[in-house]
């Protein structure tokens, strides 16, 4: 039902034609809707639609309840935040019980005392799907309580009986009956919780303390997980794995262009609306902050195991973005362009995310974080130009030619540096084809001219040294 229908009572819920389904089957109707007319499951979430997407079909398409099994920043809780709308938008529940029962097929002994009672006149309202999606993050001091429940001794107090469900304080999973539970980050559950999952992820009833409540819930349970969390600071119980019926495998973008997409669309990037400085990235600039962390990936010195998370990335763009801006309101320029010398400031967001694999000196982390830097540059370099073509560059510093950069500089007196130096000048003008940036923009030939620089220097055509704050390239 897509729109909020107008049906008050049982009686009135029939005449429409309502048939009940369980949360899996309506997960299970909605997805094959969408397949037939081509739409997309998960909106915004990009690099998946091959690999990690018809996993989660399956799953879904077999009633299953799934695990995102994956490393940190892979969309796992985005996909499980995503799952909600592939739900019906409006569904019936029987006013006056605790937890969402259907109307006409009531599972509470509450819900069918009062259809009993009250017949087609029982009242009835509408959830939207919004209210049925129900998450949780796992930490150690989770009880079965917060998740099953808990007998309420007041209520026994008053003479009601401990096999009566009217006794229990619900706990989170009974309250999303004919909804979606999720957990987030499963392995940090105490062992003896996750055991008490296993009747609500087999037989699909909860029983508490003991006594003989049961409930027969209608809930989709999906759960989220680091394999590096296993030996960290848990594990997931062997029964508990056997009854999920899928694990979806997750995993980071395949592509540079996918990586770069991803980014630029969580990343807070438009500074103009509070700041005046309107920051506009070149696509160069794009490939070395996605090719740091594409190579810190594959880095010896990095531990793999813990991943290198996505928002690495982001926080690595809106660093560089920053640092642009900063410049901009103090040179008093509108429009800046990110240059080479943004990039000495990723220290500070890859800080934390990019984790060493072995216990090294003091500022080991930043010499490594340096060292991806350095080769980020050189592989987008060497990937749009060859480094024979600059040889008249080079021979203009063995003549003791210094030259300055550094993100103090405003645009226009990097270009008139570049001017200076007219083998410099041709050769930025030649790059800046290569890389299909318009030269005669004094902020985008600024930025030009820097990486020209920095990739001779990480060639090893030149040097650079700092002094009082600024970066000199020589021979």
């Amino acid at each position: 039902m897509t729109t909020h229908p107008r049906a008050a009572t049982v009686g009135q819920l029939r005449e429409l034609g309502y048939r009940p389904l369980t949360v899996k089957q309506e997960l299970r109707k909605n997805v094959l809707a969408k397949l037939k007319a081509g739409e997309e499951l998960f909106p915004g979430v990009l690099g998946y639609r091959e690999t990690v997407v018809p996993q989660i079909v399956n799953g879904i398409l077999s009633l299953h309840d799934l695990l995102f099994l994956g490393l940190r920043g892979q969309a796992k809780t985005r996909i499980l935040r995503l799952l909600p709308t592939l739900l019906d938008e409006w569904i019936p529940v029987l006013a006056g019980t605790e937890i969402n029962d259907d109307p006409l097929q009531p599972t509470t002994r509450t819900g069918r005392r009062i259809v009993a009672e009250q017949g087609d006149d029982a009242k009835i309202e509408w959830v939207h799907r919004d209210a049925r999606y129900q998450e949780k993050l796992a930490t150690p001091d989770v009880t079965i309580a917060d998740l099953i429940g808990e007998v309420d001794l007041v209520k026994h107090a008053e003479g009601r009986y401990l096999s009566d469900e009217s006794t229990m304080h619900f706990g989170l999973i009974p309250r999303s009956n004919r909804g979606i539970f999720a957990i987030n980050e499963l392995p940090d559950l105490a062992p003896r919780i996750q055991v008490g999952l296993f009747n609500v992820l087999e037989e699909r009833d909860v029983q508490i303390r003991g006594y003989p409540i049961r409930l027969n819930l209608d809930v989709c349970l999906v759960f989220s997980a680091n394999p590096e969390d296993y030996t960290n600071r848990g594990r997931i119980v062997t029964p508990l794995k056997d009854r999920i019926g899928t694990v979806v495998r997750t995993h980071y973008p395949e592509t540079i262009s996918e990586g770069i997409e991803i980014a630029r669309q969580n990343a807070w990037l438009d500074r103009k609306s509070d700041s005046g400085v309107d920051v506009h990235w070149p696509a160069f600039m794009w490939e070395v902050v996605e090719s740091v962390v594409r190579l810190a990936r594959s880095s010896p010195h990095v531990s793999q195991a813990s991943g290198v998370s996505v928002r690495t990335s982001i926080a690595n763009a809106e660093t560089v973005t920053s640092n642009a801006e900063r410049r901009g309101v103090l040179t008093g320029e509108t429009r800046v362009i990110p240059r080479i010398c943004d990039l000495n400031h990723l220290i500070a967001s890859c800080r934390g995310k990019i984790e060493m694999s072995l216990a090294e000196e003091e500022g080991a982390e930043e010499k490594l974080i340096h060292s991806l830097v350095g080769e980020a540059v050189k592989t987008v370099f060497n990937d749009f130009t060859r480094i024979e073509r600059y040889q008249n560059v080079i021979d203009q510093f063995k003549g003791n030619l210094t030259f300055p950069a550094g993100d103090d500089l405003p645009a226009d007196e990097v270009v008139a540096n570049i001017k200076a130096v007219k083998p410099i000048h041709q050769a930025a003008l030649a790059l800046a084809e290569d890389l299909e940036v318009d030269a005669s923009d004094p902020a985008m030939l600024a930025s030009v001219g820097e990486f020209l620089l920095e990739g001779l220097y990480v060639n090893d055509r030149l040097s650079k040294y700092n002094a009082k704050g600024k970066t000199f390239f020589k021979k």
